[in-house]
């Protein structure tokens, strides 16, 4: 069976890469080619073109790119018309995907969306064009499939969070080792997360790096995405205290005694690792003006959102400050509010569902379309 996958960011690459194991192991003439990462380049197929090409992250920044993203979707249509999948398969990244969604329906091929478009936090009617676009939705967050079926009437597959397995799966780190290996103090770790495109890197990390004398007892390490380079980081390592690992989040997570986390997908991650956090979120002034009147959600973070409820504090725009950031640092490394946090994650992590989401998206592909297998 031929896969057309399209993942354009740090986060589907992870999420594609899984699945492309998955669907290798149960489809043993899988032909699969992608746009994704480092992650899915790994696994096997071919890759067509890197996420780090892709991502512009805010209202003014997709303005000034648009003809770039134009340029990249005529390039996608053009690929698919050569390769003819079976079925093509889109992960999140919906103002990219959404458009080849519909070319590739009146071509006439299968259109599968994993992880869906967050049309429950803005532009909630694109359920239109998903109800018209989308052959088969493959949700992660309990509360979609509500969403969906009941509010929409659109039947959608809750397969469960695939980070769960991509924590699980990963090996133990030896925390002696690895502060040897990167030379960094015994100090406890505050791991900063600043996210993983350039525009909110700039925007975030100078922010986070005002801590750094705020907090000496602590060491301060920059967790580097996989699609930037240390050169980029460089100009904002200004104190020796402050140390950067490049591609190794879930290393550094896992041996964190807290983190100040750009939202995104890296919100959830830091709490399925049990590290207490807080998140912040900060764009260009006109973006942000936009989105406020646009995005109609009570809270930015994953966490917040699957548990309906402030348990990880937001700093948001101004909110997002050297003085209100140090006030909730102070509050995260004390222990009454890390025990909270450690039970509100638990919960978290059961409301997520198990294992193997993977999987389940894998076999419903195959077992969706045994007329191609």
């Amino acid at each position: 069976m031929k896969y057309y996958i399209i993942s354009g960011e740090a986060s589907g690459d992870l999420h594609g890469s899984n699945l492309m194991k998955e669907l290798f192991v149960n489809d043993s003439k899988a032909e699969i080619r992608f746009w994704g990462g480092d992650l899915m380049q790994q696994v096997g197929g071919t890759l067509v073109k890197h996420y780090r090409d892709l991502a512009f992250m805010g209202f003014v920044e997709v303005l000034l790119n648009i003809r770039t993203i134009f340029k990249n979707i005529n390039f996608c249509k053009k690929d698919i018309l050569q390769f003819k999948p079976d079925v093509l398969i889109l992960i999140d990244y919906p103002g990219f995907n959404m458009r080849i969604a519909e070319f590739a329906k009146k071509e006439g091929i299968k259109v599968l969306y994993y992880i869906s478009p967050q049309i429950w936090a803005w532009k909630e009617n694109r359920i239109k064009k998903i109800k018209r676009d989308v052959d088969e939705m493959y949700v992660i967050l309990p509360f979609e499939k509500e969403f969906y079926e009941i509010k929409h009437q659109f039947p959608v597959h809750f397969v469960g969070h695939p980070l769960i397995d991509a924590i699980a799966s990963r090996a133990q780190v030896n925390e002696i080792k690895f502060r040897k290996e990167h030379h960094l103090s015994n100090k406890p770790i505050i791991a900063l997360l600043p996210g993983s495109r350039k525009q909110e890197i700039k925007k975030l990390l100078s922010v986070m790096l005002k801590m750094v004398e705020k907090f000496e007892g602590y060491q301060f390490v920059i967790a580097g995405a996989p699609s930037q380079d240390y050169k980029f980081y460089q100009q904002f390592i200004t104190k020796d205290n402050v140390k950067f690992i490049g591609n190794k989040t879930y290393d550094l997570l896992s041996i964190s005694y807290a983190a100040i986390v750009t939202s995104g997908t890296a919100t959830l991650e830091t709490a399925l690792f049990k590290v207490p956090e807080i998140v912040c979120y900060k764009t260009s002034w006109i973006s942000y003006q936009i989105g406020k009147r646009l995005i109609n959600l009570k809270f930015i973070s994953l966490v917040n959102l699957i548990m309906k409820r402030e348990v990880v504090t937001e700093l948001i725009q101004n909110d997002c400050n050297e003085i209100r950031l140090e006030s909730e640092l102070h509050k995260i490394l004390e222990t009454k509010k890390r025990n909270q946090l450690f039970l509100e994650y638990f919960e978290l992590e059961k409301k997520l569902g198990g294992k193997g989401a993977s999987k389940k998206v894998a076999e419903l592909i195959i077992k969706q379309n045994p007329e191609i297998n």
